[in-house]
Parts: structure tokens; C-alpha cells; sequence
């Protein structure tokens, strides 16, 4: 482990453990004056910044090919420091790659600013009276909360998903900016890809083995199997998907959202119709004082009619992250850390 890395790793064993910095260097077998220097070198903002956009364009490209293309736009810089900031941005790429695991967003992906912004799609199976088996496509705004599409099939592939794509873009009337899915093959095929491609919709990839990524459609996928697939008896596949349409409509226009300030994801969809978003708050409790279920809501300020401000006013924001706290050793707490550092993101 280099210097640099076992200063980090000393200063957060001091945040985390609460011990002292003398105790954290002799831990990790590290000087003291290295612990204390500090670097007299600038940020270096801006050739972050277009690190960060280069690397997002050319998601397979390593640091020696950024380099090339930042020389070539005017940047009098080396191999050396590129890597220096390719590295402290966790931007690095895997040499070899999975089979069957899409290419995925490499920069960690924003919140959810307004409605229609962010996407996330999932797939839920059931079973019919006769024993067959179906598939449910699942997909909802992370911003409101709103299921956007609840398609039902004996299977599903990738034509089939950008067809119930394209319906509920005509239905909303726009489509999103992005949308967080899986690794599965229905998302990570060619259909998929030409789709994305010719609509400008980014596909936003999770991590394999981390649905926790994806969270707003794993709670929503919680919630229809608790409250609609295990109560409901599907003779055939049309009435299962009339029953899924009126659940839908149920979800949207009725159901209420904890997370909304018991409000039904349609009734806060139409406050948010009209003018920019609003502001992101700097803390996950809610002010009203109720306990929170699921995960993150889009804003506190906005729901609390102790503290919320007059509703022809809109600010920016309006998407939290919860930060999830958990303790065992220290190195693989450390691991666990980086590992969220490199870029996934989540809800």
C-alpha cells in the first residue's frame, strides 16, 4: 500500500474508530511527518472536471489514452499526473471484463432532480393458476415515485422491453434522462443499446451482485409482491394484467407514500408540473417527526406544512442520499468504502 493511500486510510480510521493520530500511524506502520504533510499543490479542478467527461465518454479508455486526448485538447500534462488523479477520481477500469455484464457508468450517477429525470426498471416473476410462469417488467420515476410502466408477459426480451419503453414515454409525454438497470440480458442486449442510442437515454448499469443500487425499484418491487402478487389469484395472463393496470392506477392515485408525506405519487407529481425542482436538503430526517420506511424521500422542506414555503415558489433539488453506517474491521471497512467511492451511487 502506498503512502498516499495509508494516510487516508489513517485519517478515517481516526473519524471512524475515534482514535488518536499518533495511534492510527503506528497501526498502519506509517510515519508520523508523513502522516502531517500536506501538499502545496492546487486542486486542479478544472482538469478533474474534464477528466471526469472524457472518462465517461470513452468508458473502456485507461489513463494513458486520457492522456492522449487531453494533450491533444491544449493540456500541457503527463502520463504521471493523469494517473495520479485517474486514481484519487476511482475512475480505473477492470483489464478484463465479465461475460454477459453490460458496460456501465463509470462517474457515480446524480440524484434525481425533477420529474421524468431518473428511471429505474426491474423484473418480477409470478406464476399463473396453471402453474406457468410470467414475467412483470417494473419500472418507476425515482423523483416521484410514480410507477411508469407494469407490463406483464409469459417472457420478456429486449424488443419487448424497448416496446413497453416507448409506451410509457408516449404516455408521459417525455422520456427520462436516464435509467438505472440491471445487468440482465433483456437490458444489457443490442435492442436495449440501439434504443438508448437513438433516444439519448443514458443506461445507467449497476454493479453485479449490488441491487442495493437500484433501490427505489427493489422497494417498489417489495411492495408489489406484498401488496398485489401474493394476494391476487391469476387465471390467465389477461386478467393478470388487468389487475396489475388497476393496482397501477391504485400505486399512482390513492396509495399513500411514506416517503411523501403520506401523499400518493401522482398528488406529488402535480406540485412539481410546473417550474424549476427545488433544493436538495443537508439532512434525511424527517421534519414532521414521523419514522421513515423504504428508502430516501425526494425532500423534507417540501412536504412538511410546518416549514414549507408557498407553492407558486420552486427551488432547486429534491433527492436525498441515504448514506448506509456499518461497522467491522477495519480493512474491510475500508474495502466496503472504496468500493462505494468508485462509483456506485444509489439510492
Amino acid at each position: 500500500m502506498k503512502p498516499r493511500q495509508r494516510c487516508r486510510l489513517a485519517r478515517w480510521a481516526q473519524e471512524a474508530y475515534r482514535i488518536g493520530a499518533r495511534r492510527s500511524a503506528r497501526l498502519l506502520n506509517l510515519s508520523w511527518s508523513t502522516l502531517l504533510y500536506k501538499s502545496r499543490k492546487g486542486k486542479q479542478e478544472p482538469l478533474r472536471r474534464r477528466l471526469r467527461e472524457i472518462a465517461a465518454t470513452y468508458v473502456r479508455y485507461g489513463y494513458r489514452r486520457l492522456t492522449v486526448l487531453l494533450n491533444r485538447e491544449g493540456w500541457k500534462v503527463n502520463a504521471k499526473r493523469v494517473y495520479r488523479l485517474y486514481d484519487e477520481e476511482n475512475l480505473k477500469v477492470r483489464s478484463v471484463e465479465r461475460k454477459k455484464i453490460a458496460r456501465r457508468q463509470r462517474v457515480p450517477q446524480g440524484q434525481a432532480m425533477r420529474p421524468n429525470d431518473c428511471w429505474s426498471a426491474d423484473f418480477v416473476s409470478d406464476k399463473l393458476a396453471d402453474g406457468r410462469s410470467i414475467r412483470i417488467l417494473t419500472v418507476i420515476d425515482q423523483f416521484t415515485r410514480e410507477c411508469v410502466g407494469l407490463e406483464a408477459d409469459r417472457s420478456m426480451n429486449g424488443p419487448k422491453v424497448v416496446a413497453a419503453l416507448m409506451r410509457a414515454i408516449s404516455e408521459r409525454g417525455a422520456a427520462p434522462r436516464s435509467i438505472t438497470l440491471d445487468n440482465g440480458s433483456e437490458f444489457a442486449g443490442r435492442a436495449m443499446e440501439a434504443w438508448a442510442m437513438a433516444t439519448g437515454v443514458q443506461l445507467c448499469f449497476i454493479r453485479p451482485g449490488r441491487p442495493v443500487e437500484n433501490g427505489f425499484i427493489e422497494s417498489f418491487n417489495g411492495r408489489l409482491r406484498d401488496e398485489c402478487l401474493n394476494v391476487e389469484w391469476f387465471p390467465t395472463l389477461d386478467q393478470a394484467r388487468q389487475r396489475l393496470v388497476s393496482w397501477r392506477d391504485h400505486y399512482n392515485h390513492m396509495r399513500p407514500h411514506s416517503a411523501l408525506d403520506d401523499r400518493p405519487p401522482a398528488s406529488f407529481a402535480a406540485l412539481h408540473q410546473h417550474g424549476p425542482a427545488r433544493f436538495a436538503l443537508s439532512t434525511s430526517d424527517m421534519a414532521n417527526g414521523k419514522p421513515r420506511q423504504g428508502f430516501a424521500a425526494p425532500a423534507d422542506a417540501a412536504l412538511d406544512p410546518a416549514r414549507r414555503l408557498p407553492d407558486d415558489t420552486y427551488h432547486k433539488g429534491e433527492a436525498l442520499l441515504r448514506i448506509a453506517r456499518t461497522r467491522d474491521s477495519l480493512l474491510s471497512l475500508w474495502s466496503d468504502f472504496q468500493a462505494r467511492q468508485s462509483g456506485s451511487g444509489g439510492p
